[in-house]
C-alpha cells in the first residue's frame, strides 16, 4: 500500500515538492480569502439580507430611511445558533412573509443608546436624546424599549402620529379642528410633564413670531410634528397679553381629551368667593349670566372700551372699576 509521506519524501523531486507546497499554499490562502469574503458579506453587507426574498420590503424601507448609511449588523445582532435557527426555519417552514415583532431580531435599546446617547464616533452627526424630556420619561423612567415606538413600522423610525394612543387609552383629542392632530402637535419636549405650555398652543393660535421661536428651540415636537399650514391657518387666533391677570396653562380651562370647548361654569371652581364681590352676585345669580359674557377669554379684564360697548346693552355706562365696589 502506497505510503503518501514516504512517496513524498523519496519519490518526488525537490522541484515537485516546491510545486506541491506552492499549490497547497495557494489553496490555503485562496480558501482563507474566500472564507473571509463570505464572512464579510454575510456579516457586513446589507445586500446579504436581501438575498432572502422575504426581506425585500424591509430592505427597500431601510434604503430610504435615515439609517440607510448604517450597516444592518450595527443594529441587528444574532448569535450563530440564532442564525442557524433562522436558516432551519426558512428551509423547513418555507414562510411567505416575515412575522411582526419576531423575537430577538427587534433591536435591543442598548444598541440605539450607543449612537443616540453615547455618541458613536463612527456616526458623529447622530441626533442625541440627552436633553429630551420625552425620552427621559418613556425610556429612562418608564423603561419602554426604543423599538416599541421607533420602528413600529419596519424601518420607519419616526413614530406614527397616533402611536401614543396604543398605550395612552382614552386620550384621543375631541373637538372641531383638533380631532386629527398628532399627539406631539400639542404635547411638547419643552415642559417637564410633556403637557403643552401656552406657547405651544400659540404655535397654531398665535402669530408667526411665536412659531419661529418654538422652531428655533429645535425640540422633537417641532422638528418632527409641526402642524401643516392649512391647520395653522384655520386655527382661531387669540390675543393673550403679557399682563393678563390669568397666566396659567391653557389646559386648566381647555380639556382637549374631554370636551370640545371649556365649561364656563367651572370658573367658580377656582373663583369661589367672586359672587360675594361687587356686582357679581346680581349678574351671575340674579341674571344668570356666564362669566365669559363680560370677561373675554385670554384678556379677562373688562376695559372701559369694552364696557362702553357691552355693558350699555343693559344699563347706562359705568366705570368697570366701580363694579367690584359693594
Amino acid at each position: 500500500m502506497l505510503n503518501p509521506l514516504k512517496w513524498l519524501k523519496e519519490g518526488v523531486s525537490l522541484k515537485g515538492k516546491i510545486i506541491i507546497a506552492a499549490v497547497l499554499l495557494c489553496l490555503m490562502v485562496g480558501g482563507g480569502i474566500v472564507a473571509y469574503k463570505f464572512y464579510d458579506f454575510t456579516q457586513n453587507n446589507p445586500k446579504f439580507c436581501v438575498s432572502c426574498h422575504l426581506m425585500q420590503p424591509a430592505y427597500d424601507a431601510w434604503a430610504e430611511s435615515v439609517h440607510k448609511d448604517i450597516n444592518c449588523h450595527d443594529c441587528h445582532h444574532l448569535t450563530i445558533p440564532e442564525q442557524n435557527q433562522l436558516l432551519v426555519t426558512f428551509v423547513l417552514d418555507r414562510p411567505t412573509s416575515v412575522p411582526d415583532r419576531h423575537g430577538k431580531v427587534i433591536v435591543p435599546s442598548e444598541y440605539c443608546i450607543k449612537c443616540h446617547w453615547e455618541q458613536d464616533e463612527r456616526y458623529p452627526d447622530t441626533p442625541q436624546i440627552n436633553d429630551s424630556t420625552l425620552h427621559a420619561k418613556h425610556f429612562f423612567k418608564e423603561k419602554i424599549a426604543c423599538a416599541k415606538c421607533h420602528g413600529y413600522i419596519v424601518h420607519q423610525f419616526t413614530p406614527e402620529e397616533s402611536l401614543c394612543l396604543t398605550c395612552h387609552n382614552g386620550k384621543k383629542v375631541v373637538g372641531a379642528g383638533m380631532g386629527k392632530l398628532a399627539c406631539l402637535n400639542c404635547h411638547t419636549d419643552r415642559t417637564k410633564d410633556l403637557r403643552p405650555d401656552p406657547e405651544k398652543c400659540l404655535f397654531c393660535h398665535g402669530g408667526k413670531n411665536i412659531r419661529e421661536e418654538l422652531i428655533g428651540g429645535n425640540t422633537l415636537d417641532v422638528t418632527h410634528y409641526q402642524p401643516d399650514e392649512a391647520t395653522i391657518k384655520k386655527a382661531t387666533k387669540i390675543r393673550r397679553p403679557d399682563n393678563a391677570p390669568m397666566q396659567f396653562d391653557c389646559v386648566v380651562c381647555h380639556k382637549p381629551h374631554e370636551a370640545a370647548r371649556p365649561d364656563w361654569s367651572n370658573c367658580l371652581d377656582c373663583h369661589k368667593n367672586i359672587v360675594n364681590i361687587g356686582k357679581h352676585q346680581i349678574h351671575i345669580q340674579g341674571m344668570g349670566m356666564e362669566c365669559k359674557q363680560c370677561h373675554q377669554p385670554h384678556t379677562w379684564t373688562v376695559t372701559p372700551k369694552q364696557a362702553k360697548k357691552d355693558c350699555v346693552m343693559c344699563h347706562e355706562y359705568r366705570d368697570p372699576k366701580s363694579f367690584i365696589k359693594s
